[in-house]
């Protein structure tokens, strides 16, 4: 733990389902929460098989992508790895989605040990799917009814190019990230072209053909948290084709869509998407603050922000996109927000902020409503679109009660688990089995999944899962991080 303890009630002292509602009730957060949990044979919402495209996934339960740290070099799959993605397969749940993210280009990775796709090939990517399918088969059987995705990414600003002063490539020049994330607002060589989209869309299809070429069911083309196509959604301030108006701003999504469509017919497309986003927060002091923006107002660099006040959620443009999708033939949305760079506590709610972040500004779980309520608001405006919730992991004790919940009361169609399944992947197994949830195995938000990539070491829960506990140095250092923070 950091030494800034919570000012919030943590959720493990809530004794039961109405325990936590009642705590909900005067946070003005109304997440549903079945009092009990109902296993498959008992008719679980969440045990219920669910259409995308011409599969069927044979439950409620998604896996979400998470951005690993422990490729090699280059960005090939390691051993590491691969037990992640043997530990989604047994997990139980019947979509996993991307899995893990891999980058379309070798500049585009976020850190050094990312997934590299042109690198991974064919190959790499088999083995990353014979490893989850031969987990989910030992130990659930048949793999009919299992859903398995690749994400597809380039991190913009957020990558790591390895070429010596090499700046990161972006969509556009942001007047509050450009000097936060080091790069120069007066330098034009870091500005995608139009002509350079072009050669990157064509990086990500020939990504997309070798995961159909693997044998993957379905690609991710990552649209969330900062990274560089939904910063395109963004890019009012940018000429040409594919910025400016929201058919500018759209073009390189649809054009992804549409390309990998054709070039890849037997592939499902899924998206996951930044549905809302917020300006840029910052530690000051003890405590976390928006960066300074009014500057910057009318605030035109946010997408499913209020313009007048980019600190509120706007759905407009967000709903508007993901009816395009729709139309599109998208086999599903996967819904998160804002970046875990700028705004963690948006994004990831959580009781202990990452090392590079600030305390919990508000009660956690408001975090969670404010993901809940918008996937419930762009559900009902979107009906026929399925849709993956995110943002659950928070309620630990009580988040089969709240996704049974949402689910069952047509809230969201699927919900996924991201930070959880790294400590306990059995949870989705567990609960369609009827069996309690282990409390020991419970994520519990220590954020070290996140502290441990951004200073340099390999992704994974070091206070839960037993292997990280005895992995040194790393363990050590781990401890050592959280004991300067």
């Amino acid at each position: 733990m950091t030494s800034q303890q919570p000012r919030y009630p943590r959720v493990a002292r809530f004794r039961s389902a109405p325990d936590l509602r009642a705590h909900l009730a005067t946070l003005q957060s109304p997440i549903l929460l079945d009092d009990t949990v109902l296993s498959a044979a008992e008719g679980s919402p969440l045990a219920a098989p669910i259409n995308l495209g011409d599969r069927r996934a044979g439950n409620r339960w998604c896996i979400h992508p998470m951005e690993g740290w422990d490729a090699t070099d280059d960005g090939r799959p390691t051993d590491i790895l691969l037990r992640r993605w043997q530990r989604f397969g047994e997990s139980g749940a019947k979509l996993i989605w991307g899995g893990e993210a891999v980058a379309v280009v070798p500049e585009g990775r976020a850190n050094p040990n990312q997934l590299c796709g042109p690198v991974c090939g064919r190959p790499g990517f088999e083995s990353l799917l014979t490893t989850l399918r031969e987990a989910h088969r030992k130990r659930h059987g048949s793999t009919d009814d299992l859903i398995v995705a690749l994400q597809l990414t380039h991190s913009g600003r957020f990558s790591k190019p390895r070429a010596a002063g090499r700046q990161p490539q972006i969509a556009y020049h942001h007047p509050l990230l450009d000097s936060r994330h080091g790069i120069d607002p007066a330098d034009a060589s870091c500005l995608l072209s139009d002509d350079d989209v072009e050669q990157l869309i064509e990086n990500y299809v020939a990504a997309a053909r070798d995961a159909e070429a693997a044998g993957f069911d379905m690609v991710d083309l990552k649209a969330c948290h900062g990274y560089l196509v939904h910063e395109f959604l963004s890019a009012r301030r940018r000429t040409g084709r594919f910025g400016g108006d929201f058919a500018g701003r759209t073009r390189l999504l649809v054009t992804l869509i549409e390309r990998v469509r054709e070039a890849c017919p037997g592939l499902l497309i899924g998206v996951r998407l930044s549905l809302f986003d917020t300006v840029p927060w910052h530690k000051v002091g003890d405590h976390g603050e928006p960066w300074p923006f009014q500057d910057s107002l009318p605030y035109d660099c946010g997408f499913g922000v209020d313009e007048r006040d980019p600190t509120r959620i706007d759905l407009a443009e967000p709903i508007r996109l993901l009816t395009m999708l729709r139309d599109l033939g998208v086999a599903a949305v996967n819904l998160s927000a804002g970046s875990p760079y700028t705004v963690p506590h948006i994004i990831r709610p959580a009781a202990f902020p990452p090392s590079d972040g600030y305390p919990p500004p508000e009660d956690p779980l408001i975090g969670v409503w404010r993901q809940i309520d918008a996937a419930r608001q762009a559900k009902a405006a979107v009906p026929g679109l399925v849709m993956v919730g995110s943002g659950y992991t928070y309620l630990q004790d009580y988040a089969v009660h709240a996704a049974q919940a949402a689910v069952r009361q047509g809230w969201i169609d699927i919900v996924g688990l991201g930070r959880m399944v790294l400590s306990y992947p059995e949870l989705p197994a567990d609960s369609l089995a009827g069996k309690p949830l282990v409390r020991g195995a419970v994520c519990r938000t220590f954020s070290d999944c996140t502290s441990a990539p951004r200073n340099g070491l390999r992704s994974g829960c070091y206070p839960l899962d037993d292997f990280y506990k005895s992995l040194e140095p790393e363990a050590a250092e781990m401890k050592a991080i959280k004991q300067r923070a």
